[in-house]
Order: C-alpha cells, then sequence, then structure tokens
C-alpha cells in the first residue's frame, strides 16, 4: 500500500472559481510574510487549444456530471464546473453588483452594501468589466431591446467582463479565445506570480478537527482533456493553519457535511437557486444569435414579479433538450435554428425550509429542491413576458415550454394569460435547469447561520467559507461579483487574523 504524503501549509484555499481565486490572490502579503499557501482545485487545468467549442466535447471535460447534475426530485438539472477558474469558466461574464435592498433584507450583522459595492468596483476594474459597443451587438440581442422597448419593458445592458472578445458565442463552453477574464486568467495567475502554489485534480474528501485534510490527487485519465496534476496521484494528509472553502455551493456544502467537526445545524439550509428555461421563437428570415456575445441585455422584474429575463444563445443539442414534446413540431423548431431568438427565463427563489443541500452514504452532495408557488409564479410571469417581447420583436411563432400547446402563433398573441399559466406547469415535465447557486453555509448571527459576516463558521476560527453558499438568500442577480467582493472580505479578515491563528 502506497504510504500517505503529509504536508503542511499555513493557508489551504478548497476551490479555485471566483471564491477561491480571489482570496488565493488577496492572501498574496501572507506569503511575502514567508507563509505557505496552497489552492486546491478537484477539477483540472486546461491548456488554451483545448477550448474547442464543440458541445459535447466540452460539457463532459467542464461541468459536473456533463452539466447534467439532477437535483433528488430529478426535475431540474444544475450546472456548475470543476475546472481551474471554477464556474467562471463557463459562465457569459455578466458582471453585475450586488441590489441594495438585497443586502439589506440579508441583514448580516456588519455586512453593508456600501463595503461590498466598494468592493466590487475594484474587481470590476481588475477583471476589464465593460459594456459591449454598439457594433458587437448581435441580432439575437438588437432585437430583444426592440422587442423590449415596444412590449414596455425596462431593458438594461449587461457589463461584461471580456477582453478581445471575437464573438464565438462559446462562452458556457470556455471562451475559446482566452477573452473572458476568470480568476483562470486573472486573479489565479497572479497568486501563482506571487507564490501561491496551485494543485489541480485534488479531491479534499474531508476536514479534520486538528485541522488536517484528507485529499486524493487524481492521474489524468487517457485520452482526457487537461493537463496532469502538478503533484504526483494518491493520497494526502495536509495539516493547516486556516482552512477556507471556496468549492462552491455544492462542493463547500457537503464537504462540511462529510467532515467529522462540530459545525453549525444550519449547514446545508437555505439553498436557493434561479430556476430557468429557455424560450425561443421563430422569425421570418435568419438572424445572428450563434455569432457574437450571447448575453448581453436582461429584463430584472425579480423584486417586483420574481423574475429576470437574459438574452441567451444556446447549441443545438441544449437547445433541443429545452424544447418540450417529440416528432413533427420539434423537428419544425429545430429545423429553423438559424432564424431563432432567445431568452432565458430565470426565476427568482427565495430561502424555503426543505430545499437544502445533504450529502448520500457515500459522501457525495444531494440537492433537494422544490418549486414553490410563488417560484412558479416566477416562471409564469416571466415566460408571458418573454413572449410578449418576441412578438413586439417581430416574431411568427414562439415556442413555450409549459404553454398548452407549446408552439404559440402571433394571431394567438392575444391569448397568452391563458395559454401561459401556472395550471399548466408540471413539475419534471418541463425542462429545467439552474445556475446561480445559493445557500448552505449562510452568514448571519442566530441558530439559522454558519457563518458570521466575515465568513468565519461559529465555533470554529480557523475554518472560513468564501463563496455563494455565504448567501442567506437569493440574491436576484447573476452572483458572480458578490461572490468576489465577499471573497475579498474574508481574505482580510484572515489577515488580520493570522497572527493569532498561525503564529
Amino acid at each position: 500500500m502506497t504510504a500517505v504524503v503529509e504536508r503542511f501549509y499555513d493557508v489551504v484555499i478548497v476551490g479555485s472559481g471566483a471564491g477561491g481565486g480571489t482570496v488565493a490572490q488577496a492572501l498574496a502579503p501572507l506569503v511575502r510574510d514567508g507563509h505557505r499557501v496552497l489552492v486546491l482545485e478537484q477539477g483540472p487545468r486546461f491548456d488554451d487549444d483545448e477550448f474547442t467549442g464543440r458541445e459535447l466535447d466540452m460539457a463532459g471535460a467542464l461541468y459536473a456530471d456533463g452539466g447534467g447534475f439532477l437535483t433528488a426530485q430529478g426535475t431540474m438539472t444544475l450546472a456548475f464546473a470543476h475546472a481551474y477558474g471554477g464556474s467562471t469558466l463557463v459562465y457569459t461574464g455578466t458582471s453585475l453588483t450586488a441590489p441594495e435592498h438585497v443586502i439589506r433584507s440579508w441583514g448580516v450583522p456588519g455586512l453593508d452594501h456600501a463595503d461590498l459595492l466598494r468592493r466590487s468596483q475594484r474587481y470590476l476594474t481588475e477583471n476589464n468589466v465593460h459594456l459591449l459597443p454598439a457594433e458587437e451587438i448581435n441580432d439575437n440581442n438588437r432585437l430583444f431591446v426592440e422587442g423590449g422597448a415596444r412590449a414596455g419593458y425596462r431593458v438594461e445592458q449587461f457589463p461584461v467582463n471580456v477582453k478581445g472578445c471575437r464573438g464565438s458565442s462559446l462562452c458556457n463552453l470556455g471562451c475559446p479565445n482566452q477573452a473572458k477574464q476568470g480568476t483562470n486568467r486573472v486573479q489565479l495567475p497572479r497568486a501563482e506570480r506571487d507564490g501561491v502554489e496551485i494543485v489541480t485534480r485534488a479531491e479534499v474528501l474531508r476536514v479534520e478537527a486538528d485541522r488536517t485534510l484528507a485529499v486524493r490527487v487524481a492521474a489524468k485519465p487517457d485520452g482526457g482533456k487537461g493537463r496532469p496534476s502538478e503533484w504526483a496521484p494518491g493520497d494526502y494528509r495536509l495539516r493547516a493553519g486556516i482552512v477556507v472553502c471556496a468549492g462552491g455551493v455544492m462542493g463547500t456544502t457537503s464537504l462540511l457535511l462529510r467532515s467529522r467537526l462540530p459545525l453549525p445545524r444550519a449547514v446545508g439550509a437555505r439553498f436557493t437557486c434561479h430556476p430557468a428555461l429557455i424560450l425561443v421563437a421563430e422569425h421570418s428570415g435568419p438572424i445572428t444569435n450563434d455569432v457574437g456575445h450571447p448575453k448581453s441585455y436582461f429584463v430584472d422584474r425579480g423584486a417586483e414579479q420574481r423574475f429576470v429575463l437574459e438574452t441567451c444563445m444556446y447549441f443545438p443539442f441544449t437547445t433541443a433538450k429545452a424544447l418540450s414534446g417529440f416528432g413533427p413540431d420539434h423537428t419544425r423548431v429545430m429545423r429553423a435554428f438559424p432564424r431563432l431568438q432567445m431568452i432565458l427565463v430565470l426565476a427568482c427563489d427565495a430561502a424555503t425550509p426543505g430545499n437544502r443541500i445533504t450529502v448520500d452514504g457515500a459522501g457525495r452532495p444531494v440537492a433537494h429542491y422544490h418549486f414553490t408557488e410563488e417560484t412558479v409564479a416566477g416562471l409564469v410571469e416571466g415566460t408571458r413576458a418573454a413572449a410578449r417581447i418576441f412578438f413586439a420583436a417581430g416574431a411568427v411563432r414562439v415556442h413555450a415550454p409549459f404553454a398548452d400547446p407549446p408552439l404559440i402563433e402571433a394571431r394567438d398573441a392575444e391569448q397568452l394569460t391563458d395559454r401561459i399559466a401556472a395550471r399548466h406547469f408540471n413539475e419534471g415535465k418541463v425542462a429545467i435547469s439552474a445556475a446561480h447557486l445559493m445557500g448552505g453555509c449562510a452568514m448571519g448571527a442566530g441558530a439559522e447561520s454558519v457563518t458570521d459576516g466575515w465568513g468565519r463558521v461559529h465555533g470554529l476560527p480557523w475554518l472560513r467559507v468564501a463563496d455563494a453558499s455565504l448567501f442567506p438568500d437569493s440574491l436576484e442577480i447573476n452572483p458572480y461579483v458578490t461572490i468576489m467582493a465577499l471573497a475579498d472580505r474574508v481574505a482580510e479578515a484572515i489577515r488580520v487574523d493570522a497572527p493569532t491563528l498561525l503564529g
């Protein structure tokens, strides 16, 4: 039997996404002071030429379960990545700051919206967040703006974190042109230049009360994408002064639940997300959709009606599985792919008892999620709004997944309220997917919280959380920038506490 390798680090960061990458860069001052900082990433590090843009090729390499990770009920897929850079590799670069009313409603002691905004601005600058100029807007986005204005909606433009975007529209499969400025392009390389060590293909099995981590480094599979790990395959036992959990909602929460630690009972609770469905509309002539940046505009009705609409572009396989039904109608829509306009409808849910993360007998994460009436209402109102925008933009027909029937002709546009209704929404019969996973290790001060407002786990000052699992409730928007701002706070608290915890 191969011996377990033992090593010591002052700080071990689990995960390299928006949270872990931010903490890694922000702790460079500790490295300059002689401390050892390590990042462990479960996924591989990819070379630039490995991002082929082929849907079936990249989905399996980047996403957990190839993008098909299902809730326990089997009614929704959850999208999150395992890779150097985490899910910042596979999201579209939209970069919004946290709404003030949301942060205020969280009621976390010591968490101030102005402080989050100040920290967010730093990362907006660092990651080259800006508005795309008019000449880089494709037809899909232009039609959304025009249709939204005619239908009476306030359409806003997304700031995006790209540099040198060539309009491949492949953001969700990893940018083949290295234009998207995720942590894999910005924070992690800077951290490594400053002496932070990063090890990929390294899964943390558990964390012990004596501040040791059981880690298993996997070999690169034959024919697989990504580089081999920086360490030899095998089992490692790492002693740490401070442990930072930043593996995302599924990774962080499941790691804590399978670790033998005296943790708050609230670990796993308050899981939220943005249940989403894809709507497509057929126009009479071809439109540019799969060329250009896919996501440039949105309509935010989260506070009023629990939905957000976003422009989007999904590839043929993903589009096909998002459509309802089989046979001639399905084929007809897919054959119209060059003429399809697309809108993503996201429901803004809320923390609900029963919606939570647990682990199975092998310690793997399990997401329990049931759609509340309020969440379904958000999907219904969002679907109706998207259909109005489509028709106002000149679409000849709309495919709405839970309309009855799903194909709605322009002549029937006045019947949207009846055709798209909650009574037609059958959980498990509609293709729902969710990104923007949030909650599981909520910040706060009471029994329903896991950490304080600086990411310190209650009762375990050496253990920190620095990702979206900190959110006590839904953020209502893409969480990327807010995760970075919170991670910046976590890193600041670590630098303050380091003399006591590290000696």
